[in-house]
Protein backbone atom coordinates (compact mmCIF):
# COMPACT_ATOMS: atom_id res chain seq x y z
CA UNK A 1 0.00 0.00 0.00
CA UNK A 2 2.82 2.21 -0.40
CA UNK A 3 2.87 2.91 -3.79
CA UNK A 4 -0.52 5.43 -3.67
CA UNK A 5 0.14 6.48 -6.98
CA UNK A 6 -1.28 2.52 -7.89
CA UNK A 7 -4.00 3.44 -5.25
CA UNK A 8 -5.15 6.47 -6.97
CA UNK A 9 -4.98 4.63 -10.23
CA UNK A 10 -7.22 1.29 -8.82
CA UNK A 11 -10.14 3.85 -7.52
CA UNK A 12 -10.19 5.57 -10.92
CA UNK A 13 -10.86 2.06 -12.19
CA UNK A 14 -13.50 1.06 -9.59
CA UNK A 15 -15.01 4.14 -10.47
CA UNK A 16 -15.13 3.40 -14.40
CA UNK A 17 -15.90 -0.28 -14.26
CA UNK A 18 -18.86 0.54 -11.73
CA UNK A 19 -20.97 2.61 -14.22
CA UNK A 20 -19.39 -0.12 -17.01
CA UNK A 21 -20.60 -3.24 -14.78
CA UNK A 22 -24.74 -1.44 -15.17
CA UNK A 23 -24.67 -1.43 -18.90
CA UNK A 24 -23.51 -4.96 -19.26
CA UNK A 25 -25.58 -6.34 -16.75
CA UNK A 26 -22.45 -7.87 -14.87
CA UNK A 27 -22.50 -7.70 -10.93
CA UNK A 28 -20.05 -4.98 -9.75
CA UNK A 29 -17.46 -7.28 -7.63
CA UNK A 30 -17.91 -9.60 -10.19
CA UNK A 31 -16.23 -7.65 -12.84
CA UNK A 32 -14.06 -5.84 -10.29
CA UNK A 33 -12.55 -9.24 -9.55
CA UNK A 34 -11.72 -10.13 -12.93
CA UNK A 35 -9.92 -7.35 -14.00
CA UNK A 36 -7.92 -6.89 -10.33
CA UNK A 37 -6.65 -10.22 -12.22
CA UNK A 38 -6.15 -9.05 -15.51
CA UNK A 39 -4.16 -6.05 -14.59
CA UNK A 40 -2.02 -8.03 -11.66
CA UNK A 41 -0.36 -9.88 -14.46
CA UNK A 42 0.73 -7.28 -16.67
CA UNK A 43 4.35 -7.72 -16.57
CA UNK A 44 4.99 -3.54 -15.67
CA UNK A 45 2.71 -3.49 -12.59
CA UNK A 46 4.09 -3.55 -9.04
CA UNK A 47 3.09 -5.96 -6.50
CA UNK A 48 0.85 -4.49 -3.76
CA UNK A 49 1.41 -5.75 -0.42
CA UNK A 50 -1.42 -6.05 1.82
CA UNK A 51 -1.05 -5.52 5.30
CA UNK A 52 -3.57 -7.62 7.53
CA UNK A 53 -3.01 -4.93 9.79
CA UNK A 54 -4.26 -2.16 7.55
CA UNK A 55 -6.79 -4.12 6.03
CA UNK A 56 -8.48 -5.08 9.59
CA UNK A 57 -8.72 -1.31 10.21
CA UNK A 58 -9.01 0.51 7.03
CA UNK A 59 -11.76 -1.53 5.83
CA UNK A 60 -13.42 -3.27 8.69
CA UNK A 61 -14.92 -0.43 10.88
CA UNK A 62 -16.48 1.70 8.13
CA UNK A 63 -17.74 -1.47 6.53
CA UNK A 64 -19.13 -2.82 9.80
CA UNK A 65 -20.24 0.39 11.16
CA UNK A 66 -22.17 1.33 7.81
CA UNK A 67 -24.18 -1.76 7.92
CA UNK A 68 -25.11 -1.13 11.79
CA UNK A 69 -26.05 1.93 11.38
CA UNK A 70 -28.35 1.15 9.06
CA UNK A 71 -29.84 -2.46 9.46
CA UNK A 72 -32.72 -2.32 11.53
CA UNK A 73 -32.95 -2.90 15.32
CA UNK A 74 -36.40 -4.22 15.27
CA UNK A 75 -35.73 -6.54 12.46
CA UNK A 76 -32.14 -7.56 14.06
CA UNK A 77 -34.21 -8.59 16.91
CA UNK A 78 -36.61 -10.41 15.21
CA UNK A 79 -34.19 -12.66 12.92
CA UNK A 80 -31.24 -13.01 16.34
CA UNK A 81 -31.93 -16.59 16.14
CA UNK A 82 -30.89 -17.51 12.67
CA UNK A 83 -28.42 -14.69 12.65
CA UNK A 84 -26.60 -15.92 15.55
CA UNK A 85 -26.77 -19.51 14.49
CA UNK A 86 -24.89 -18.12 11.04
CA UNK A 87 -22.71 -16.08 12.85
CA UNK A 88 -21.18 -18.33 15.62
CA UNK A 89 -22.48 -22.05 15.06
CA UNK A 90 -22.14 -22.36 11.41
CA UNK A 91 -18.51 -20.52 11.72
CA UNK A 92 -17.21 -23.56 13.72
CA UNK A 93 -18.89 -26.07 11.85
CA UNK A 94 -17.01 -25.05 8.64
CA UNK A 95 -13.96 -24.44 10.64
CA UNK A 96 -14.34 -28.12 11.79
CA UNK A 97 -15.62 -29.41 8.63
CA UNK A 98 -13.22 -28.13 6.35
CA UNK A 99 -10.41 -28.99 8.82
CA UNK A 100 -11.78 -32.80 8.67
CA UNK A 101 -11.56 -32.44 4.78
CA UNK A 102 -8.33 -30.34 4.68
CA UNK A 103 -6.56 -32.83 6.71
CA UNK A 104 -7.46 -36.40 4.84
CA UNK A 105 -7.34 -34.60 0.93
CA UNK A 106 -4.21 -32.04 1.09
CA UNK A 107 -0.80 -33.66 1.96
CA UNK A 108 1.30 -32.24 4.96
CA UNK A 109 -1.79 -30.83 6.37
CA UNK A 110 -1.53 -31.84 9.67
CA UNK A 111 -4.85 -30.96 12.18
CA UNK A 112 -3.78 -27.62 13.34
CA UNK A 113 -2.76 -26.39 9.96
CA UNK A 114 -6.29 -27.90 8.51
CA UNK A 115 -8.07 -25.82 11.33
CA UNK A 116 -6.36 -22.97 10.40
CA UNK A 117 -7.61 -23.15 6.69
CA UNK A 118 -10.95 -23.75 7.81
CA UNK A 119 -11.27 -20.62 10.59
CA UNK A 120 -9.51 -18.76 6.92
CA UNK A 121 -12.86 -19.64 5.38
CA UNK A 122 -14.93 -19.70 7.96
CA UNK A 123 -16.58 -16.44 7.58
CA UNK A 124 -18.40 -14.98 4.50
CA UNK A 125 -18.48 -11.84 2.87
CA UNK A 126 -22.19 -10.30 3.05
CA UNK A 127 -20.38 -7.14 1.34
CA UNK A 128 -20.01 -9.43 -1.86
CA UNK A 129 -23.61 -11.07 -1.89
CA UNK A 130 -25.69 -7.88 -1.47
CA UNK A 131 -23.29 -6.03 -3.88
CA UNK A 132 -24.61 -8.88 -6.36
CA UNK A 133 -28.20 -9.65 -5.80
CA UNK A 134 -29.07 -5.33 -5.65
CA UNK A 135 -32.22 -4.44 -7.54
CA UNK A 136 -32.55 -7.85 -8.22
CA UNK A 137 -35.98 -7.91 -5.31
CA UNK A 138 -34.53 -10.17 -2.55
CA UNK A 139 -37.00 -9.78 0.35
CA UNK A 140 -35.99 -7.57 3.14
CA UNK A 141 -35.62 -10.30 5.86
CA UNK A 142 -33.08 -11.82 3.39
CA UNK A 143 -31.23 -8.65 3.60
CA UNK A 144 -31.30 -8.55 6.64
CA UNK A 145 -30.04 -11.75 8.09
CA UNK A 146 -27.41 -11.84 6.00
CA UNK A 147 -26.37 -7.93 6.80
CA UNK A 148 -26.61 -9.40 10.68
CA UNK A 149 -24.16 -12.33 10.23
CA UNK A 150 -21.68 -10.16 8.75
CA UNK A 151 -21.48 -8.47 11.29
CA UNK A 152 -21.01 -10.94 13.99
CA UNK A 153 -19.02 -13.46 12.07
CA UNK A 154 -15.73 -12.03 11.34
CA UNK A 155 -15.52 -11.90 14.95
CA UNK A 156 -16.18 -15.42 14.96
CA UNK A 157 -13.75 -16.21 12.55
CA UNK A 158 -11.07 -14.30 14.03
CA UNK A 159 -11.23 -16.55 17.52
CA UNK A 160 -11.08 -19.75 15.30
CA UNK A 161 -7.85 -18.20 13.49
CA UNK A 162 -6.28 -17.46 16.54
CA UNK A 163 -6.50 -20.33 18.21
CA UNK A 164 -5.71 -22.33 15.02
CA UNK A 165 -2.43 -20.29 14.72
CA UNK A 166 -1.79 -20.92 18.79
CA UNK A 167 -2.03 -25.02 18.32
CA UNK A 168 0.50 -24.83 15.15
CA UNK A 169 2.82 -22.61 17.22
CA UNK A 170 2.40 -25.81 19.71
CA UNK A 171 0.32 -24.07 22.33
CA UNK A 172 -2.28 -26.65 23.80
CA UNK A 173 -6.44 -26.62 22.61
CA UNK A 174 -8.52 -26.10 25.88
CA UNK A 175 -12.01 -26.10 25.34
CA UNK A 176 -13.22 -24.72 28.59
CA UNK A 177 -10.49 -21.94 28.00
CA UNK A 178 -11.35 -21.66 24.18
CA UNK A 179 -14.95 -20.44 24.99
CA UNK A 180 -14.10 -18.70 28.40
CA UNK A 181 -11.89 -16.27 25.99
CA UNK A 182 -14.42 -15.87 23.14
CA UNK A 183 -16.97 -15.35 25.58
CA UNK A 184 -14.16 -12.20 26.91
CA UNK A 185 -13.65 -11.15 23.37
CA UNK A 186 -17.04 -10.84 22.94
CA UNK A 187 -18.57 -9.20 26.20
CA UNK A 188 -15.16 -6.56 26.13
CA UNK A 189 -16.39 -5.79 22.60
CA UNK A 190 -19.73 -5.07 23.95
CA UNK A 191 -18.45 -3.00 26.20
CA UNK A 192 -15.93 -0.92 24.58
CA UNK A 193 -18.48 -0.34 21.74
CA UNK A 194 -21.17 0.75 24.64
CA UNK A 195 -18.92 3.36 26.51
CA UNK A 196 -17.84 4.43 22.75
CA UNK A 197 -21.59 4.93 21.60
CA UNK A 198 -22.45 6.63 25.24
CA UNK A 199 -19.23 9.29 24.66
CA UNK A 200 -19.82 9.89 20.76
CA UNK A 201 -23.49 10.33 22.04
CA UNK A 202 -22.30 13.19 24.78
CA UNK A 203 -20.17 14.55 22.36
CA UNK A 204 -22.86 14.65 19.48
CA UNK A 205 -25.60 16.16 21.52
CA UNK A 206 -23.70 19.51 22.29
CA UNK A 207 -22.39 19.83 18.82
CA UNK A 208 -24.45 19.14 16.47
CA UNK A 209 -25.80 21.89 15.24
CA UNK A 210 -22.58 21.77 13.45
CA UNK A 211 -23.12 20.17 10.57
CA UNK A 212 -19.33 19.53 9.62
CA UNK A 213 -18.10 18.90 13.23
CA UNK A 214 -20.79 15.98 13.59
CA UNK A 215 -20.05 14.12 10.31
CA UNK A 216 -16.78 13.84 11.16
CA UNK A 217 -17.19 12.33 14.84
CA UNK A 218 -19.00 10.13 13.37
CA UNK A 219 -16.51 8.97 10.30
CA UNK A 220 -14.05 9.09 12.69
CA UNK A 221 -15.24 7.09 15.91
CA UNK A 222 -15.59 3.59 14.08
CA UNK A 223 -11.40 3.78 13.67
CA UNK A 224 -11.20 4.85 17.61
CA UNK A 225 -13.56 2.27 18.84
CA UNK A 226 -11.74 -0.57 17.02
CA UNK A 227 -8.38 0.78 17.80
CA UNK A 228 -9.44 0.71 21.35
CA UNK A 229 -10.86 -2.53 21.29
CA UNK A 230 -8.34 -3.95 20.01
CA UNK A 231 -5.98 -2.34 22.30
CA UNK A 232 -7.74 -3.96 25.14
CA UNK A 233 -7.61 -7.65 23.57
CA UNK A 234 -11.38 -7.47 22.66
CA UNK A 235 -13.43 -7.96 19.99
CA UNK A 236 -13.02 -4.58 17.48
CA UNK A 237 -15.81 -5.83 15.18
CA UNK A 238 -18.06 -6.13 18.12
CA UNK A 239 -17.38 -2.71 19.63
CA UNK A 240 -18.15 -1.37 16.18
CA UNK A 241 -21.05 -2.93 15.39
CA UNK A 242 -22.28 -1.89 19.40
CA UNK A 243 -21.45 1.82 18.40
CA UNK A 244 -23.26 1.37 14.90
CA UNK A 245 -26.17 0.50 16.50
CA UNK A 246 -26.07 2.33 19.25
CA UNK A 247 -25.46 5.79 17.14
CA UNK A 248 -28.23 4.87 14.81
CA UNK A 249 -31.31 4.81 17.79
CA UNK A 250 -29.22 8.05 19.07
CA UNK A 251 -29.21 9.79 15.52
CA UNK A 252 -32.98 9.23 14.91
CA UNK A 253 -33.78 11.03 18.38
CA UNK A 254 -31.40 14.26 17.59
CA UNK A 255 -30.56 14.77 13.94
CA UNK A 256 -32.67 16.82 11.47
CA UNK A 257 -33.41 15.15 8.00
CA UNK A 258 -31.14 17.36 6.49
CA UNK A 259 -28.20 16.44 8.42
CA UNK A 260 -28.84 12.71 7.84
CA UNK A 261 -29.26 13.04 4.20
CA UNK A 262 -25.44 14.58 3.88
CA UNK A 263 -24.08 12.02 6.33
CA UNK A 264 -25.62 9.09 4.45
CA UNK A 265 -24.25 10.65 0.66
CA UNK A 266 -20.54 11.06 2.14
CA UNK A 267 -20.84 7.32 3.93
CA UNK A 268 -22.53 6.16 0.67
CA UNK A 269 -19.29 7.55 -1.78
CA UNK A 270 -17.43 6.14 1.44
CA UNK A 271 -18.53 2.87 1.06
CA UNK A 272 -18.27 2.61 -2.41
CA UNK A 273 -15.09 3.35 -3.09
CA UNK A 274 -14.17 0.62 0.03
CA UNK A 275 -16.35 -1.89 -1.68
CA UNK A 276 -14.70 -1.36 -5.09
CA UNK A 277 -10.88 -1.23 -4.11
CA UNK A 278 -11.63 -4.64 -1.99
CA UNK A 279 -12.79 -6.76 -4.68
CA UNK A 280 -9.69 -5.04 -7.01
CA UNK A 281 -7.13 -5.64 -4.25
CA UNK A 282 -8.38 -9.62 -4.49
CA UNK A 283 -8.01 -10.22 -8.12
CA UNK A 284 -4.81 -8.39 -8.14
CA UNK A 285 -2.99 -10.51 -5.68
CA UNK A 286 -3.85 -13.90 -7.29
CA UNK A 287 -0.57 -13.13 -9.16
CA UNK A 288 1.55 -12.80 -6.63
CA UNK A 289 0.76 -16.13 -4.68
CA UNK A 290 0.98 -18.13 -7.69
CA UNK A 291 4.09 -17.59 -7.78
CA UNK A 292 5.06 -18.97 -4.63
CA UNK A 293 3.52 -22.04 -5.92
CA UNK A 294 5.16 -25.50 -7.14
CA UNK A 295 3.98 -24.87 -11.13
CA UNK A 296 2.93 -28.64 -10.93
CA UNK A 297 0.78 -28.07 -7.94
CA UNK A 298 -1.26 -25.52 -9.26
CA UNK A 299 -3.94 -27.42 -10.50
CA UNK A 300 -4.09 -30.30 -7.84
CA UNK A 301 -3.83 -26.91 -5.25
CA UNK A 302 -7.51 -25.62 -7.43
CA UNK A 303 -8.83 -29.21 -6.93
CA UNK A 304 -8.67 -29.23 -3.59
CA UNK A 305 -10.00 -25.32 -3.74
CA UNK A 306 -13.08 -26.40 -5.52
CA UNK A 307 -13.65 -29.73 -3.39
CA UNK A 308 -13.26 -27.13 -0.26
CA UNK A 309 -16.12 -24.81 -1.91
CA UNK A 310 -18.46 -27.19 -2.95
CA UNK A 311 -17.86 -28.79 1.14
CA UNK A 312 -18.69 -25.25 2.68
CA UNK A 313 -21.43 -24.69 0.80
CA UNK A 314 -23.40 -27.89 1.30
CA UNK A 315 -22.56 -27.09 5.11
CA UNK A 316 -24.02 -24.05 4.65
CA UNK A 317 -26.69 -25.25 3.09
CA UNK A 318 -27.64 -27.91 5.03
CA UNK A 319 -27.08 -25.77 8.42
CA UNK A 320 -29.49 -23.12 6.79
CA UNK A 321 -32.84 -25.88 6.25
CA UNK A 322 -32.12 -27.88 9.67
CA UNK A 323 -32.47 -23.62 10.81
CA UNK A 324 -35.67 -23.22 8.99
CA UNK A 325 -37.22 -26.55 10.35
CA UNK A 326 -36.23 -25.80 13.89
CA UNK A 327 -37.70 -22.31 13.62
CA UNK A 328 -40.93 -23.74 12.05
CA UNK A 329 -40.84 -26.70 15.31
CA UNK A 330 -40.43 -24.18 17.75
CA UNK A 331 -43.26 -21.68 16.25
CA UNK A 332 -45.34 -24.45 15.86
CA UNK A 333 -44.95 -25.51 20.12
CA UNK A 334 -44.81 -22.21 21.35
CA UNK A 335 -42.25 -23.04 23.54
CA UNK A 336 -39.90 -20.44 22.02
CA UNK A 337 -40.19 -17.07 21.02
CA UNK A 338 -39.96 -17.30 17.61
CA UNK A 339 -42.55 -14.59 15.84
CA UNK A 340 -43.91 -16.10 12.76
CA UNK A 341 -41.77 -13.24 10.68
CA UNK A 342 -38.88 -14.95 11.50
CA UNK A 343 -39.86 -18.14 9.95
CA UNK A 344 -37.97 -19.20 6.86
CA UNK A 345 -39.33 -19.95 4.09
CA UNK A 346 -38.02 -22.10 0.72
CA UNK A 347 -36.58 -18.90 -1.40
CA UNK A 348 -35.32 -17.04 1.76
CA UNK A 349 -33.42 -20.60 2.65
CA UNK A 350 -31.88 -20.86 -0.85
CA UNK A 351 -30.67 -17.64 -1.30
CA UNK A 352 -29.25 -17.65 1.97
CA UNK A 353 -27.50 -20.91 1.31
CA UNK A 354 -26.02 -19.48 -2.04
CA UNK A 355 -25.02 -16.41 -0.53
CA UNK A 356 -21.78 -17.61 0.81
CA UNK A 357 -19.43 -15.99 -0.67
CA UNK A 358 -15.96 -15.55 0.87
CA UNK A 359 -14.23 -11.66 0.63
CA UNK A 360 -11.21 -9.76 1.83
CA UNK A 361 -11.60 -10.81 5.95
CA UNK A 362 -10.64 -14.54 4.33
CA UNK A 363 -8.13 -13.05 2.31
CA UNK A 364 -6.59 -10.80 5.06
CA UNK A 365 -6.22 -13.84 7.98
CA UNK A 366 -4.77 -15.74 5.34
CA UNK A 367 -1.97 -13.14 4.10
CA UNK A 368 -1.56 -12.57 8.12
CA UNK A 369 0.19 -15.81 8.56
CA UNK A 370 2.96 -15.72 10.74
CA UNK A 371 6.19 -16.33 8.16
CA UNK A 372 8.04 -18.41 11.41
CA UNK A 373 7.32 -19.90 14.36
CA UNK A 374 8.63 -19.08 17.29
CA UNK A 375 12.12 -20.91 17.43
CA UNK A 376 12.49 -19.41 13.99
CA UNK A 377 11.75 -21.97 11.62
CA UNK A 378 9.42 -21.47 8.66
CA UNK A 379 5.32 -21.42 9.40
CA UNK A 380 4.89 -25.35 8.22
CA UNK A 381 3.00 -25.19 4.13
CA UNK A 382 2.34 -21.19 4.47
CA UNK A 383 2.25 -20.26 0.96
CA UNK A 384 -0.19 -23.74 0.33
CA UNK A 385 -3.02 -22.38 2.69
CA UNK A 386 -2.94 -19.11 1.56
CA UNK A 387 -3.19 -20.02 -2.11
CA UNK A 388 -5.84 -22.52 -1.79
CA UNK A 389 -7.62 -20.15 0.42
CA UNK A 390 -7.24 -17.29 -2.44
CA UNK A 391 -8.70 -19.42 -4.70
CA UNK A 392 -11.72 -20.09 -2.63
CA UNK A 393 -12.37 -16.62 -1.87
CA UNK A 394 -12.54 -15.92 -6.49
CA UNK A 395 -13.85 -19.88 -6.57
CA UNK A 396 -17.14 -18.44 -4.66
CA UNK A 397 -16.80 -14.64 -5.67
CA UNK A 398 -16.94 -16.02 -9.64
CA UNK A 399 -19.10 -18.58 -9.44
CA UNK A 400 -21.67 -18.21 -6.91
CA UNK A 401 -21.44 -14.82 -7.43
CA UNK A 402 -22.44 -15.18 -11.17
CA UNK A 403 -25.00 -17.86 -10.46
CA UNK A 404 -26.77 -16.10 -7.45
CA UNK A 405 -28.65 -13.40 -9.37
CA UNK A 406 -29.90 -16.25 -11.93
CA UNK A 407 -31.35 -17.81 -8.69
CA UNK A 408 -32.85 -15.19 -7.40
CA UNK A 409 -34.45 -14.55 -10.43
CA UNK A 410 -35.55 -18.28 -10.91
CA UNK A 411 -36.96 -18.10 -7.09
CA UNK A 412 -39.03 -15.07 -8.03
CA UNK A 413 -40.56 -16.77 -11.18
CA UNK A 414 -41.53 -19.73 -9.17
CA UNK A 415 -43.07 -17.52 -6.38
CA UNK A 416 -44.96 -15.54 -8.81
CA UNK A 417 -46.44 -18.84 -10.63
CA UNK A 418 -47.68 -20.29 -7.04
CA UNK A 419 -48.91 -16.90 -6.77
CA UNK A 420 -50.88 -16.85 -9.52
CA UNK A 421 -51.98 -20.72 -8.90
CA UNK A 422 -53.47 -20.13 -5.80
CA UNK A 423 -55.51 -16.99 -6.94
CA UNK A 424 -56.70 -18.96 -9.93
CA UNK A 425 -58.01 -21.66 -6.64
CA UNK A 426 -59.96 -19.21 -5.33
CA UNK A 427 -63.58 -19.49 -5.61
Amino acid sequence: MENYSIIIFILAIVIGLSAFADKIKLPQPILLVIVGIAIGFIPTMGEIEINPEIIFLIFLPPLLYDASFNISPKDFKTNINTISTLAITLVFLTTFWIGVVAHYMIPNITWPLAFLLGAILSATDAVAAISITKGLGIPHKTITILEGESLINDASALVAYRFAVAAVMGSAFVIWKATLQFLLLLGGGFLVGFVMAKILSFILTRVHKNVNVTISFMLLMPFVTYLIAEQLHVSGVIAVVILGLAIARFSKKIFPESLKNQSRSLWDILIFLLNGLIFILIGLNFRYILKNIDTHMILPYIGYAIIITIVALLIRMVRIFIQKINLQKAFIKGKRKVSEHALLDFNNSVILSWSGMRGIVSLAIAIGIPKELENGTPFPERNVIIFISVAVVLLTLIGQGLTLPWIVKKLNVREEKESSSSKNLLP
